[in-house]
């Protein structure tokens, strides 16, 4: 059983895989045609969903998920669109620098007046573009690149240097049914890890903190369903020695840990990985640019500034599909962890996301979308494809209220509640 056939280079037709993932639908201007994108990030995602049934299978499961599918499934939720320059969610923008062009996010609360130290300058609050933008024009990116990292903004210019790292590739596979997964993760990429899991057969526990819930609760209330649904909630206070002592305990029972934190804020938690993965546990840790970079990113600026850019005619870039980098991630880790090494020992997946997208690119041809009988398609090695519209799964199970299962979930694994 292996994924390196379907993961080289050369293999299956990436353009069909991008037409039927809905990511097209996604990506150009609101008033032109769907454009191609570069690389086969969506025949990646589709492989990995084909080693996790398959691995399901094994434990005498069934899940029938197209990661291809997955990568624009927010948006069929949303029901937004393309937006050219502007990502699909609009909390990120492609503007032109004084040496190319920078992908730079302003989706946090704080984010503007994090912006305004960028600039070192006054900035409006309700709309930080003009200035952002007037800045960056006389600024390189390797300039943006080190203010952004310092003070914690998600930005970074758009490159493609040096060699591209390969594909993380699963290990002996192991199904997960009945294994406890504890989630410390919030937003898309490790939630949607988590829930792929649960649908084959893990029980998942999500772990939030009492003044750090999950951002995405305050979004789409069925896409957070979609993702969460059945799983478990606890909220722990690592600011209290109980409750770090509790968080370590929760860790101590995982098979699988998946987090999104930077290194320095477990060891506040009190929470080892390399203990964790001494002992056998899986741990699944997703940043931005892996764990021993500084560096903070969300989907669309990652996916951006490393490379995952479509053009326009003129030569502008655009962005790809509504934050690619989440999905393409979540459903990579979903198929590592559930895997491990032929010994059953533990092992730590450091998932970074900009070069999991850097992986997927190639130097091949981009054709372009054409209409034929009124609807947009692609041609491919194999045959004119319909470009797709993002579909959603339907969600299921209940979705607890934040630290609804505190109580009982600690009681279940014989911990003492803090």
């Amino acid at each position: 059983m292996s994924l390196t056939p379907l993961l080289s280079p050369s293999a299956p037709d990436p353009v069909r895989d991008w037409a039927e993932s809905g990511v097209l639908a996604l990506t150009g201007r609101p008033d032109g045609p769907p454009v191609i994108p570069p690389g086969r990030a969506a025949t990646v995602a589709r492989a990995m969903s084909s080693w996790i049934s398959d691995v399901s299978a094994l434990g005498g499961r069934h899940l029938d998920v197209d990661g291809a599918r997955l990568l624009s499934e927010r948006a069929a939720f949303t029901g937004r669109k393309r937006r050219g320059e502007v990502s699909v969610g609009g909390s990120c923008r492609l503007l032109p620098t004084a040496d190319g062009w920078a992908a730079v996010s302003c989706a946090r609360p704080d984010d503007p007046t994090l912006l305004g130290a960028l600039i070192s300058d006054s900035i409006n609050e309700n709309d930080p573009w003009p200035a952002v933008s007037d800045w960056l024009r006389t600024h390189t990116g390797t300039e943006l690149a080190e203010r952004a990292e310092l003070l914690g903004v998600a930005a970074g210019p758009v490159s493609r240097a040096g060699a591209l790292p390969p594909v993380p590739v699963p290990q002996y596979p192991r199904p997960v049914d009945g294994l406890l997964v504890v989630d410390f993760s919030s937003l898309w990429a490790g939630p949607l890890c988590a829930n792929l899991l649960g649908l084959t057969g893990a029980r998942v526990v999500k772990v939030e903190t009492p003044d750090r819930p999950d951002g995405a609760r305050r979004g789409n209330p069925d896409f957070y369903r979609l993702l969460h649904g059945g799983h478990e909630s606890v909220v722990l206070d690592p600011t209290t020695t109980g409750g770090r002592r509790t968080l370590a305990a929760l860790v101590d029972a995982a098979d699988i840990v998946i987090e999104a934190s930077r290194p320095r804020a477990l060891t506040r938690f009190g929470l080892d990985a390399d203990a964790a993965v001494a002992r056998g546990a899986t741990w699944v840790s997703i940043t931005a640019a892996g764990r021993s970079s500084d560096r903070i990113g969300f989907g669309d600026d990652l996916a951006a500034a490393a490379g995952l850019i479509a053009y326009d005619s003129d030569g502008t870039p655009l962005f790809v599909g509504d934050a690619l980098a989440d999905p393409l991630t979540g459903v990579t880790a979903a198929a590592l962890a559930m895997s491990a090494p032929a010994d059953g020992s533990g092992h730590m997946w450091d998932l970074s996301m900009s070069d999991l997208i850097a992986s997927t690119l190639t130097n091949h041809p981009v054709p372009q979308t054409f209409q034929h009988d009124g609807q947009w398609v692609a041609g491919t090695s194999s045959g004119v494809v319909p470009v797709a519209e993002p579909r959603p799964r339907v969600p299921a199970g209940r979705v607890a209220n934040s630290g609804a299962d505190t109580a009982a979930v600690l009681a279940s694994l014989g911990i003492a509640v803090p």
